[in-house]
């Protein structure tokens, strides 16, 4: 065990150990509608559910699991974006016994194939625009079942009639399914399903609530092996880190996509743990997010980077009151100090930095939020979470200030890899979780990530971590986004390029930015190539795929070198 130094800067609201309550996920929902069973828990594009009606939907599509033959251990996939079924389904399943498999809409039919056929799904529950593409993939899985909903079905009137519409201009067919055989409609198991509760047991510690999918952005998509232990553990931590919010008093702006593990503890399970409302929006949209914090007065709001930034740059965003912000964590990427500082001024909340991975459900440190806090850092371990600097290859442990692999231990770390044991062993060392990620430990706790491992760009024989770059890039005034890469050079080996997306209205050249760049790094770090986008390549939570532009320019060598 290593000393936790870190724990000497944490305010006294903030305990060093929560003990976790020894129950499943789906009891945050039960007790909830125990205590406010008329209270708001989902709005949704104008359209409301209470707890008591959430925590009854929520049984319905559990008991007809059952009567489809899904039991304890089963995996049913959810297909949805943000919407009262997403919700409905994810408690549903777990009333039901089953291991909620959160799936992607954004999927083609080969990505959909393999996460049915690698997670081994009975029942999968689908956006009706999707149906065509599950049908395609059914034969090649072991999925039994498919229920079809529509975001009509949780829109209030007059939307529900005039979406479809919408919907049928904007994807230029409209589908509709019969409610028989293997097909069936989300709103008839509302309409006919018993809301009866199920007597199941469940092991706290070793029962799977998900299995959770990472990106892939290596190799295939591995299913991560979360607990109902892992998933309470890091919301029961969540909630100490918020310890100015009240119970039953919170609104939860909910953008992430439940899809992604951040998502999914921050607003899914931590809303209903709260005992408060989530504000559900279907996908990222500037002016939709403005108006809904306007009209809706969400007091937490956790994003991502690329988020904040586009509410900043909205050039209305003076029209809209978005002071009821508290608290916004920002995960899944480097969080630019630039955006920190602006986005409190204009909203006089807190928005702070965060740090974890799938494997950790997700968040092992984050930055205080009404404390001290070092910009730049990804700040302190979470109470019960112990972290550690190892050194790349005889994994000994590194003293304050030296870079190597970030360990971590805690009960949000996953049981391991669906159907992996190789994988998963090679994932831990000595019981630490091995991140991926390099960085460094300060004095006083505080973390650093440098960058991913396999990020690093190595020029020439020097060690350079695109998120230096980066942060230097961000602070000019010009630049709205960027992301920094090692491209293959014939004479460095990789060199830097840096893609950038400039703010509307402005514009800067390569000279100019190049000459900021000299003025701010060590020559050896400066980007030797830019190239100006309007858009740069992004997974459906806001993080930039690096990976992506970097095969782009192997593929432009190839192309060159035939």
């Amino acid at each position: 065990m290593t000393e936790k130094v870190w724990l000497k800067k944490y305010p006294e609201e903030i305990p060093h150990e929560i003990e976790l309550p020894t129950m499943p996920v789906q009891q945050f929902l039960t007790e909830a509608y125990n205590v406010y069973p008329d209270k708001v828990a989902v709005h949704f594009m104008g359209k409301e559910l209470t707890y008591k009606e959430l925590y009854e939907s929520a049984l319905k599509f559990a008991n007809y699991l059952r009567s489809l033959g899904v039991e304890k251990g089963d995996r049913v996939a959810v297909m949805l974006p943000n919407c009262p079924q997403a919700v409905i389904a994810y408690y549903g399943t777990m009333y039901a016994g089953g291991i909620v498999v959160q799936t992607n809409p954004l999927y083609t039919e080969r990505e959909l194939q393999y996460q049915m056929a690698d997670s081994g799904a009975k029942v999968l529950l689908v956006m009706d625009i999707l149906y065509p593409r599950a049908m395609k993939i059914m034969k090649e899985t072991a999925l039994e079942n498919v229920i079809v909903t529509g975001i009509k079905d949780y829109l209030p009137f007059p939307k529900n009639l005039v979406y479809p519409f919408i919907q049928k201009k904007q994807y230029g067919f409209s589908v509709k399914v019969e409610h028989s055989g293997t097909n069936h409609l989300f709103t008839h198991i509302m309409q006919s399903s018993s809301p009866q509760p199920i007597d199941l047991d469940f092991d706290f510690e070793q029962d799977l609530a998900l299995l959770q999918y990472t990106g892939g952005t290596t190799g295939s998509p591995k299913g991560v092996m979360l607990t109902h232990k892992n998933l309470i553990a890091n919301t029961k931590m969540c909630d100490a880190w918020m310890y100015k919010s009240e119970e039953g008093n919170e609104s939860i702006l909910g953008i992430l996509p439940f899809f992604h593990v951040y998502g999914m503890t921050t607003v899914l399970i931590l809303a209903v743990m709260m005992k408060g409302k989530m504000v559900l929006l279907p996908k990222f949209d500037v002016e939709q997010a403005l108006k809904t914090i306007d009209k809706q007065k969400p007091t937490l709001f956790p994003g991502a980077p690329t988020m904040y930034i586009g509410l900043l740059n909205h050039p209305g965003i003076g029209n809209y009151d978005l002071s009821s912000i508290k608290a916004c964590l920002s995960g899944s990427a480097p969080l630019p100090v630039d955006i920190q500082e602006k986005f409190e001024r204009i909203t006089g909340g807190k928005l702070v930095e965060g740090y974890g991975l799938t494997e950790t459900s997700p968040v092992t440190h984050a930055n205080f939020i009404w404390h001290d806090r070092i910009t730049g850092s990804i700040g302190v371990p979470w109470p019960n979470t112990d972290a550690i600097v190892l050194r790349g290859g005889d994994y000994e442990p590194l003293p304050p200030g030296e870079i190597g692999e970030i360990a971590v231990k805690g009960p949000q770390v996953m049981k391991g890899y669906w159907n992996r044991p190789e994988e998963t062993a090679m994932s831990f060392y000595d019981g630490w979780f091995l991140t991926g990620d390099l960085g460094y430990m300060d004095e006083n706790g505080y973390f650093y990530v440098v960058d991913r491992k396999k990020d690093m760009i190595i020029a020439g024989g020097f060690n350079i971590y695109p998120r230096e770059v980066e942060e230097v890039l961000y602070e000019h005034e010009a630049v709205q986004e960027c992301v920094v890469a090692g491209i293959p050079d014939p004479y460095r080996g990789e060199t830097v390029k840096a893609y950038i997306v400039l703010k509307e209205g402005h514009s800067v050249t390569e000279e100019q930015l190049n000459e900021f760049c000299r003025k701010n790094l060590a020559s050896f770090k400066v980007p030797r190539h830019y190239e100006f986008r309007k858009e740069l390549p992004k997974t459906a939570v806001g993080k930039i795929l690096r990976r992506t532009l970097i095969d782009e320019e192997k593929q432009k060598l190839a192309a060159k070198e035939a």
